[in-house]
């Protein structure tokens, strides 16, 4: 991590500097975002590790598809006929329409996979990737700013929720026609009376709206607290490097960086994969729910 002002960075500034994107316009300039929402901007590190992640994940379930044998599978294939057993079960608890569930389930398993991958990058040493980048990305032409786990940004999670109301809104035309998902939208859910129809209306597009950004802002907060605790970790382990002596504190604080981020990386794999599976359920839920009609 770059030095603040010709000094070691503080406490402060290097998780400042560590929750900073390496951020680009449209026109691929140097950029800074200044308000909460910003379309002229975009987060380059983040989009590049969800791309190449998402690519990874196709192509380990491709050559798994490829590989697969009728006799007695090996220890890969069978991880992956549980995984993809597991996800084909809850679908047909949540879709009951066979056809749907030929594109629905794939899908839900391609979101596990993928966001799986995307959290598991915050398994990493924090300054691993980050270090090689300040090294790197000057010496290209960017800023060493350096974040690698895609699901810590919003940008990312609240893109991977507008995706999925896409995809709900397909099954409710493909399934109940235009004219009738229309119909649904004014009438439900106090009742087809015409002085109800704005009120309906309004409750519809509440609801639409809250299961977005929830759905993505409960893996955007997991996920931005664990890289965050990693960070305090790591700076345990900075100061015990910078200040060991055995007889001050600084010396417990390498012990407790140990303790610590063992502790926390053991917990956080269940915290990475329980997160893919939520947002996988939640998936199949709300396209489930655009099945049913009200």
């Amino acid at each position: 991590m770059a030095e603040a002002a010709g000094h070691a960075p503080t406490a402060g500034e290097y998780i400042v500097h560590h929750l900073q994107h390496l951020q680009k316009t449209l026109s691929f300039e140097p950029a800074k975002q200044t308000s909460i929402v910003d379309f002229g901007v975009f987060n380059l590190d983040s989009l590049v590790y969800s791309v190449l992640l998402g690519a990874l994940g196709c192509f380990v379930l491709w050559r798994a598809a490829r590989a697969a044998t009728s006799g007695v599978p090996g220890r890969f294939q069978a991880a992956l006929e549980i995984l993809v057993e597991m996800v084909d079960n809850q679908a047909k608890g949540v879709i009951h329409n066979a056809t749907s569930r030929k594109l629905v389930s794939p899908l839900a398993l391609t979101v596990f996979v993928w966001i799986f991958l995307m959290n598991f990058m915050d398994m990493l040493p924090v300054d691993l990737l980050p270090s090689i980048w300040h090294k790197v990305g000057p010496a290209l032409g960017h800023a060493d700013y350096h974040r690698v786990v895609p699901t810590a940004d919003l940008s990312t999670t609240l893109g991977l929720s507008v995706s999925v109301l896409l995809v709900c809104i397909f099954y409710n035309i493909k399934i109940k026609g235009i004219g009738g998902w229309s119909h649904e939208l004014i009438a439900a859910p106090f009742g087809d009376r015409w002085f109800l129809y704005p009120v309906n209306f309004l409750m519809q597009m509440i609801e639409f709206l809250a299961k977005t950004v929830s759905h993505g802002m409960r893996l955007f907060g997991n996920m931005f607290a664990g890289e965050l605790v990693f960070m305090l970790i790591a700076l345990m382990g900075g100061v015990w490097a910078w200040q060991f002596n055995p007889l001050s504190g600084g010396f417990w604080l390498g012990v407790g960086h140990v303790v610590a981020g063992t502790v926390w990386t053991l917990f956080h794999i269940l915290v990475i994969t329980l997160q893919a599976f939520i947002f996988m359920m939640l998936t199949l839920i709300y396209v489930g729910q655009s099945h049913d009609a009200h």
